[in-house]
């Protein structure tokens, strides 16, 4: 039986008995050439007592159902599995997780079909201001931190029992409710919180040999930020790299069959794996350059 590889990103995000879910609004501006198109999504940061995870609410939830859709496609059998994609795939593909007691905390990224995990080696230093201001219900005081190539603003409130806060930022006495950059480009604000009380965990999807999902099992790529960057800079390099090297097994291995199909702008189906390939390379390389305003400049640039 041939083998299809597909692409499907899945992100388990492991709940214990009790976890603190704080809603934040995610707003970000991808293309500093266009200030005008504003980014919106809600991420979670869910709390418990071994630590938190920082992650997109739509992505989880796409991400889920797919999940859902793989097993009982896995279930009936047969040599052809499709993933559809959904409706609300999530714009915001990073997740962050935070380690307590320490603060241990890690980047979760993919470039292409590799997934990193990227060790946050820097404490953000936090300079506490005598600012204050109400925000939504909660009294709140001012920082200021520099990181990760931007200067960024900070308010946390001592009202909520946590020193954590949205993204890889935490260490002020309560939880960061607000953070924004100097250049406005990305904001994150709290919108909301409940307490999840039912046990949920994600076990890892057993998939027959014959079958091969891409991004399903497997573990991320450990990485420092400083190799993380050069894989960028591969990546940007040359987008389709993997997917090259993906047609060369293909043609080498006579059990797999690695199936390509893109649609062009015009929404031209292209199957031809020399057409697919020119058309992803045409593609990703314009959509970085409309993606040059990452939360992270330094991981990157």
């Amino acid at each position: 039986m041939k083998s299809k590889i597909l692409f499907f990103i899945l992100v388990g995000v492991l709940t214990n008995a009790q976890i603190n879910r704080f809603f934040y609004e995610y707003k970000f501006i991808p293309d500093s050439n266009n200030k005008e198109d504003v980014k919106k999504e809600i991420m979670l940061l869910d709390i418990d007592k071994s630590g938190s995870s920082y992650y997109s609410h739509d992505k989880f939830v796409s991400d889920s159902i797919g999940r859902a859709e793989l097993e009982k496609q896995l279930k009936a059998g047969g040599g052809n599995i499709s993933i559809n994609r959904r409706e609300k795939p999530g714009q915001v593909s990073f997740k962050v997780t935070k380690e307590y007691p320490d603060f241990k905390t890690y980047l979760f990224r993919s470039i292409s079909t590799d997934k990193y995990k990227i060790k946050e080696d820097k404490k953000q230093e936090w300079k506490i201001l005598p600012e204050k201001q109400k925000i939504g219900e909660y009294n709140a005081q001012k920082a200021v931190a520099s990181f990760g190539g931007r200067e960024w603003t900070a308010w946390f409130t001592t009202e909520l029992p946590f020193q954590d806060g949205p993204y890889v930022f935490y260490g002020l006495p309560g939880l960061i409710i607000k953070i924004e950059d100097a250049t406005n480009s990305h904001s994150m604000v709290l919108v909301g919180n409940k307490i999840i009380k039912t046990a949920v965990s994600e076990q890892e999807l057993q998939v027959p040999d014959h079958v091969k999902v891409l991004g399903v099992g497997g573990k991320e790529i450990e990485v420092t930020k400083d190799q993380f960057k050069k894989a960028w800079k591969t990546y940007e390099n040359d987008p389709t790299k993997n997917m090259k090297e993906l047609m060369m097994k293909n043609g080498g291995d006579s059990n797999t069959k690695v199936s390509f199909k893109v649609k062009t702008a015009d929404g031209k189906e292209i199957s031809d794996p020399n057409q697919v390939i020119r058309e992803m390379e045409k593609s990703t390389k314009e959509a970085l350059k409309k993606n040059n305003n990452p939360i992270e400049p330094d991981l990157v640039n």
